[in-house]
């Protein structure tokens, strides 16, 4: 099966429009979905759009395709009405959503305190269970044992979203978890950032090093299997610098992307304001190099999937023009690199259009390819439509950044895609916020919602 026939070029596939659709209360037709000669298996329209939430603000972050073949979509919210059936105060709390291919709720959990609670990043965990990462500032409820203002939380389930364990790890300050994979091991690693000027240093296994004060720090915790901490290492400079993905290569090491804004301590490369990041790790969490790429102003990275073939395509955003960046189109693009395992720029490619354009989640599909979604405010150069503040935009790619699909849906108000999948039954599905309650979104039900679409 495949998602998309290979095309020839670097340029963005517009000249051939797929055969319109609509997907709106409206029953209006939006030309904004762009394809080369379409693979008869993935179609490139809209299957379904749903939105779920109550009367507050709800969002979606990360979803997975689970073993059973349903979805399970992870966010947080501050409803307590609605489609939340389980919690009663509106503070923030882990919102974790099971749904079957048409998008109905098999069911839905909350996990936190008194406090605010944020999640993340979910996967499915090989024993058909749930692991999900973000942040806690609750000391009660399901999070016990806070350890500052704010820390890393990882919550354990099993299949049926029960918990089964929790762990937090901070000092005084702002500790924030984004991302977590499971281990060869059958362990766990997380990756955020760490206040390193609140824990006085402390945040490394092997040292303590008073000198090294920042706003933030790449912060990497090896668990075990049942979230006991193995060692844990922080990496950056004497600025701001958070990691927002990671993943574990072939050699069990790890490698951790963000941005950075450091030019001292671990950086050695500093290429502007804020750069697209990047620190190897051993197993052993020691570093064996890092990278930095990007321009002159602000280049933010926020998601890294291995191609398969050694090799690395990270997708984020980038406000400069000059340094590893050969073409801008506007205030902001997506920009994407593709590095090989020592972190050499093997290719870089931007796109958008004058306005802010971003790329906030990659996904291996099973054919070989890559779904990214983001969200754009633009509608010229790379885009030819946009419907509000900000749409969601979602595209299709082969190894060489050849685009062959992409397409913005929302409605008048702020949309945005913050997750990816490409299904075994070539189908995508990307799950964000919206606050919109027209056009493409025919139904909101507070100050924003989960959405979740469907294209087959």
């Amino acid at each position: 099966m495949k998602y998309m026939n290979k095309i020839s070029s670097y340029a963005l596939v517009i000249s051939l429009t797929l055969g319109l659709f609509s997907c709106n209360k409206d029953d209006d037709t939006n030309d904004n979905s762009t394809t080369d000669t379409p693979d008869p298996q993935f179609e490139g329209v809209v299957d379904w759009v749903k939105t779920f939430g109550g009367s507050k603000e709800d969002n979606a972050l990360s979803v997975v395709e689970t073993t059973d073949n349903a979805y399970a979509v992870l966010g947080y919210t501050l409803s307590n009405d609605g489609d939340i059936t389980d919690k009663t105060a509106t503070d923030s709390d882990f919102w974790l959503l099971k749904l079957d291919t048409e998008g109905t709720i098999l069911w839905s959990k909350t996990y936190g305190g008194t406090n605010d609670d944020r999640a993340d990043k979910l996967i499915q965990t090989s024993d058909g269970g749930f692991a999900m990462v973000g942040y806690s500032r609750s000391n009660d409820g399901d999070s016990s044992n806070n350890e500052g203002l704010q820390d890393y939380w990882i919550v354990k389930t099993d299949a049926n979203g029960t918990l089964q364990w929790q762990k937090s790890f901070g000092f005084a300050g702002i500790d924030r978890a984004y991302s977590v994979v499971q281990t060869t091991d059958g362990g766990y690693f997380i990756s955020g950032f760490l206040d390193v000027t609140a824990s006085g240093g402390d945040g490394n296994s092997f040292t303590k090093n008073n000198t090294r004060h920042g706003v933030g720090e790449f912060w990497g915790i090896k668990l075990d299997a049942n979230g006991e901490q193995e060692w844990r290492r922080y990496f950056g400079g004497t600025n701001n610098d958070r990691s927002y993905d990671v993943l574990q290569t072939p050699d069990n090491g790890f490698l951790m992307i963000g941005s950075s804004e450091s030019d001292d301590f671990d950086i050695t490369n500093s290429k502007g304001s804020y750069d697209f990041w990047l620190v190897k790790v051993n197993a052993q969490g020691t570093l064996l190099w890092q990278k930095s790429y990007g321009g002159s102003e602000i280049d933010v990275a926020y998601a890294i999937t291995a191609t398969g073939d050694g090799k690395y395509i990270i997708v984020g955003d980038s406000r400069s023009n000059d340094g590893n960046i050969t073409t801008a189109n506007g205030n902001a693009d997506l920009w994407m690199v593709q590095i090989d395992g020592n972190g050499n720029l093997l290719w870089e490619k931007s796109l958008g259009g004058s306005q802010f354009d971003t790329g906030r989640a990659i996904h291996k599909t099973p054919d070989g390819n890559f779904v990214i979604t983001g969200n754009s405010r633009s509608n010229d150069i790379d885009l030819s439509n946009n419907l509000g503040q900000s749409d969601i935009w979602t595209m299709l790619i082969d190894a060489n950044a050849n685009v062959s699909w992409q397409h913005t849906l929302g409605g008048s108000q702020s949309d945005f895609g913050n997750g990816c999948i490409g299904t075994n039954d070539s189908k995508l599905v990307v799950v964000g916020t919206t606050e919109s309650d027209d056009h493409d979104i025919s139904n909101n039900k507070g100050e924003r919602d989960v959405v979740i679409i469907k294209y087959k």
